[in-house]
């Protein structure tokens, strides 16, 4: 289905239903540029459990866009896929389960967003999948000059001669407005990464006191435990439990995207589930 949201823009979403009322509704808030179909087997997993599931891609992205023109076009920035995207899905969730809870579930760039929802009042609990700062410095090895070329040259560079941030065409993820990018870029580059520009009047961080499970993974790359941590602690007046899985030789490293994958059913989606009704992780 189609929704139009506060600021104008079509959001394309997908509602799982299921044949036994639970009466809990979960929104799940996708990374960065990863379409909203790649969740869809972790969606229908709740829902066989009794639960509604909201799936949807950000404006500007997947289903949402029509065509180069439009995304050239897409004026929204980062924040406005908190401020306008995710508070739109929490709000067509709550109106459409009035008495259920609304359990937001987001991975990566989601559970920054979290912090800008203006519908964060609709919300009962959240789980962050590998939700982190993108500072550059927080970042290990290799994979700190590609973050600091990723918001010092690349976006720079390659953003305005396209007139989108071009990710296909690198093999990353989908193609990204480029106020998304440029805002994105401009966080990137200060330790205090978004709330660097903090401004109370569309900064929700510190009035979230809702139960939060914040998880992370050894061998994510992309989410390095110290920057799992960093943006945790954000959430200052949360009921935060803070969960970092050391994965053993035995089994197979989840890293950022592993997580969603049916493969890590057991154990990670079994004690997600738990963890919503009974707020004990495993």
């Amino acid at each position: 289905m189609e929704i139009r949201t506060a600021n104008g823009h079509s959001l394309s979403v997908v509602k799982f239903f299921s044949k036994i009322e639970l009466n809990h509704a979960i929104v799940i808030s996708s990374a960065t540029g990863v379409l909203q179909k790649y969740y869809s087997k972790f969606a229908n997993y709740f829902a066989l459990k009794g639960f509604t599931v909201y799936t949807f891609d950000y404006s500007g992205i997947g289903n949402s866009i029509h065509n180069l023109k439009a995304l050239k076009e897409y004026q929204g920035n980062l924040r406005s896929w908190g401020s306008n995207d995710q508070s739109a899905v929490v709000a067509l969730a709550k109106k459409e389960n009035k008495k259920a809870s609304i359990t937001l579930i987001t991975h990566s760039i989601g559970g920054q967003l979290l912090g800008f929802n203006s519908n964060y009042h609709l919300i009962d609990s959240s789980i962050l999948i590998a939700s982190q700062s993108g500072y550059w410095k927080y970042f290990n090895g290799i994979h700190l000059p590609k973050m600091w070329l990723l918001w010092h040259v690349i976006i720079p560079i390659l953003t305005p001669i396209f007139g989108y941030f071009p990710s296909k065409k690198m093999g990353l993820f989908e193609n990204l407005p480029k106020n998304v990018v440029y805002e994105w870029a401009s966080w990137g580059k200060q330790e205090k990464y978004m709330m660097h520009f903090q401004n109370k009047k569309e900064y929700y961080f510190d009035l979230l006191k809702i139960p939060i499970l914040s998880l992370s993974f050894s061998g994510d790359h992309f989410a390095p435990r110290k920057t799992v941590d960093w943006l945790s602690s954000q959430y200052k007046n949360g009921k935060i439990e803070r969960v970092h899985h050391h994965i053993t030789e035995k089994e197979r490293e989840v890293k950022h995207f592993g997580f969603f994958k049916s493969a890590f059913k057991d154990p990670f989606w079994d004690n997600t589930l738990q963890w919503i009704l009974t707020k004990r992780y495993q």
